[in-house]
């Protein structure tokens, strides 16, 4: 009678076991990282390094109470002495890839954007409301949000109120949010109303291997039907500009299709036809040309701690600003100086899981930084840091990352080093 012994390791699994250890983290099976986590629950020593000049990176435990901690990873930066732009990409990337050139020092992940299991149906554009991409808008905000822009050359954090002016043809529009108040009304008087991906419905449906899965109905991702507007899809070109890809007579445009969704009183419709450039004028004030990039960031620390966010809805699925601990990702500016900020966590550990939205804001309060001046940025799995060290490039934060199965394969994939595939991402490099 023959006897089956334990089964080999794939190679893919040793090696990711093999790096893991030398991170310190002594994981058994890459398989059960889908289910226990506690071997990521691992306190680290303090410690402090100069990336580069003007750019310093620290490392420390914090202890939560209860026997409960997280690992801070923070990353300043001197706006003196190196540049920082959004980056951002339709296509997705990994973060540890934006270290690759000559003059980048690090990368920190980036800001909300649209996030499902369905590869079958995905948005033109997944940053979630406003969104500039190498000097070109590519996303218009739906609602007034933080962001993060770089106007004129210099970066700043700033509340970006959801409306500005634009041009189809010949006349110069208007244009507001859609979930900004008055909206629905707004189009009786000639401006425009912007719908995005950011008005999408995540729904979730139970899975056998991972528990669950993100997804967008179809039928439902469309504008609101009205039999007195016309919605006409704005598309990117090549050229960095939009022209009008589609129009939708009495709305039940895809918020998919293109960049944004524009929709006009048919009474004012007539510049809105097939092919038409649209050029964009000015956002909440600001110079649409003097934008070099940017993204729409998460609220406050203060009032994700208050519990201050409609703006941030069922586009997001399940709301990251509940009241449990979690990954946190921040972002806060002091005079000529950007800090970034990492609570790191694992959700599958008893004493590891990251910060809640008010632990977050009282962490920050005890420094003396303002929890009204600080911002999440995308959080849970996202949550990662890359910078360059003595010639190769090292990364923090949720190293128990596991790429889920895809059909038809079975097994989960290790990449804490790469991390999840992103939309944008926060690059420092060299000036």
């Amino acid at each position: 009678m023959s006897r089956v012994g334990p089964q080999p390791l794939p190679d893919e699994d040793r090696r990711a076991l093999a790096a893991l250890h030398a991170c310190g983290y002594q994981v058994q099976d890459i398989q059960g990282i889908a289910r226990d986590q506690r071997s990521f629950a691992v306190r680290l020593p303090f410690r402090r390094r100069v990336l580069a000049s003007g750019v310093r990176f620290a490392s420390e435990t914090v202890e939560l109470g209860g026997g409960a901690f997280t690992i801070a990873h923070t990353l300043g930066l001197d706006l003196d002495a190196v540049r920082v732009e959004a980056v951002s990409n339709a296509d997705g990337f990994h973060l540890r890839d934006q270290c690759a050139t000559d003059r980048a020092i690090a990368a920190v992940n980036g800001a909300f954007s649209y996030i499902s299991d369905d590869p079958a149906h995905q948005p033109a554009e997944p940053c979630l409301d406003f969104c500039c991409r190498a000097g070109s808008t590519v996303s218009l905000p739906t609602v007034t949000k933080p962001a993060f822009l770089v106007h004129g050359g210099r970066p700043t954090v700033r509340t970006l109120p959801a409306n500005g002016t634009l041009h189809i043809g010949d006349r110069s529009f208007c244009w507001v949010g859609s979930k900004e108040p008055g909206a629905s009304t707004a189009t009786e008087n000639g401006t425009l109303v912007v719908f995005g991906a950011a008005n999408c419905r995540i729904r979730y449906a139970d899975h056998p291997r991972t528990g669950f899965i993100r997804y967008v109905r179809p039928e439902e991702n469309v504008t609101p039907r009205a039999g007195s507007v016309v919605d006409a899809v704005a598309s990117g070109t090549t050229a960095g500009d939009h022209v009008i890809s589609a129009l939708h007579p009495g709305g039940g445009a895809d918020l998919f299709a293109g960049s944004f969704v524009l929709r006009a009183d048919a009474a004012h419709a007539r510049e809105l036809r097939l092919g038409a450039r649209v050029r964009l004028h000015s956002i909440a004030g600001l110079s649409a040309g003097q934008l070099s990039s940017g993204v729409s960031l998460g609220p406050s620390a203060a009032d994700a701690a208050a519990g201050r966010v409609p703006a941030y809805d069922e586009s997001l699925g399940v709301s990251p600003f509940r009241d449990v601990r979690y990954a946190r990702t921040l972002v806060w500016t002091t005079g000529r100086e950007i800090v970034f900020r990492i609570y790191d966590g694992a959700p599958l550990t008893d004493s590891f899981r990251g910060v809640s939205p008010a632990e977050a804001a009282d962490l920050l309060d005890r420094e003396g930084i303002a929890p009204s001046d600080a911002y999440h940025l995308d959080g849970g799995q996202s949550s990662k840091i890359a910078f360059r060290c003595e010639g190769s490039t090292e990364v923090v934060g949720n190293l128990h990352y596991l790429k889920w199965p895809q059909e038809p394969e079975t097994e989960f994939r290790w990449r804490g080093t790469e991390g999840r595939l992103l939309n944008s991402c926060f690059v420092l490099r060299r000036i």
